[in-house]
């Protein structure tokens, strides 16, 4: 989610935005439409441009190259590979850097790509529709559908600004859901997720008639019929020794996965946040009252029995999404890690040139 302008004599002359994985990255799309008019200019960017090769050239040589005079930049990249790298080749070719306009607005809109960089994990977003009074169920068990039409038009699109959808079991088995993209907002369908440790997915289930990669995550012991069962149904069966939030993030992010939504139900939100592995909560709440002592809230499990120990959510928004409202969280402290870490990238690389500078003959 990075964005790119360069700006020569006051006028906009070149724009560009990162697009899609292992599509050019934005300052090579701004450079390329600014041409010859990028020499003297400056280069706005969201994120410090890369120095390193990986699917595309480094984009710091690109803004050499093009004869780019000032470089204006949010934030650093804390990616290892990066990490104040773009900044200090630029210095070292005389161009000048600014780091730090804009920077927490950038934070939050790369928070996936940044907490995935810092973490080493996949980022989390936790998301549920729930009654007024916090149901995600009837006492039946009937979900389908608390949420409005325009609400669910919401989830479906959260899909698609994730690399991939998680639920457990119980989820399958309830509400057998496909987990898969339809709104066409995203280049090609993502990855869905089922934890379950006994292997209780049915062949048979609607994940197996939907499109994009289906990974089953089990433990030790799950009958080897079942686990035939679904991959000759079309799955890929993970074993983990214990399927927990730690362990299955581990094994996404190895597979490139860089941020998760978890969907439900009320046992895997209920792990994931017990286990603090989430940056962001997303809600459906519906003008509905459901009670009964039997009708599942949105987190299961045992809980926790301390105020102490709960996660804590900050910079709480509401807003209206059909008839209902949908409530959006970070984990508290989240933006300002991001933060802390972007700019400690940044510094880094601000430290390492001016002792560089001061080595000098």
């Amino acid at each position: 989610m990075v964005g790119a302008l360069v700006v020569a004599g006051g006028d906009v002359v070149g724009r560009g935005w990162h697009a899609r994985v292992g599509g050019p990255h934005a300052e090579a799309v701004a450079l390329a439409e600014a041409g010859e008019r990028a020499c003297g200019a400056t280069l706005y960017v969201t994120l410090e441009p890369c120095a390193h090769h990986g699917r595309t050239p480094p984009c710091a040589d690109a803004v050499i190259a093009a004869g780019v005079r000032r470089v204006v930049a949010c934030h650093g990249d804390p990616d290892p590979r990066v990490a104040g790298r773009g900044f200090a080749r630029l210095r070292a070719a005389g161009i000048e850097v600014e780091v730090g306009e804009l920077a927490e607005r950038a934070v939050r809109l790369n928070w996936k790509f940044l907490v995935a960089a810092v973490e080493r994990r996949p980022a989390v977003t936790l998301k549920w529709a729930m009654s007024l009074d916090g149901r995600i169920a009837t006492a039946r068990g009937e979900s389908q559908w608390i949420s409005g039409q325009e609400a669910r038009r919401w989830a479906l699109a959260l899909r698609e600004e994730h690399d991939a959808t998680l639920v457990g079991v119980g989820t399958v088995l309830a509400d057998d859901p496909r987990l898969d993209r339809r709104l066409a907002l995203a280049a090609g369908p993502g990855r869905r997720v089922v934890l379950d440790r006994r292997l209780r997915t049915p062949p048979g289930a609607r994940l197996f008639a939907a499109a994009g990669p289906l990974l089953v995550y089990a433990e030790p012991g799950a009958p080897e019929e079942r686990r035939r069962a679904l991959e000759a149904a079309g799955a890929t069966v993970v074993e983990l020794p214990e399927v927990a939030p730690a362990a299955v993030l581990a094994d996404l992010y190895a597979r490139e996965v860089r941020s998760v939504l978890v969907e439900g139900g009320g046992e895997a939100l209920a792990s994931f946040a017990a286990a603090a592995f989430f940056d962001q909560v997303r809600v459906a709440c519906a003008p509905l009252l459901l009670g009964g002592r039997k009708a599942p809230g949105a987190l299961g499990g045992e809980g926790l029995g301390e105020l102490a120990r709960v996660p804590r959510l900050d910079r709480l928004a509401v807003r209206r999404v059909g008839r209902d409202l949908v409530l959006s969280a970070l984990r508290e402290g989240c933006i300002a890690r991001l933060l802390e870490a972007a700019a400690g990238a940044a510094e880094g690389a601000a430290a390492g040139a001016a002792e560089a500078a001061a080595s000098r003959p």
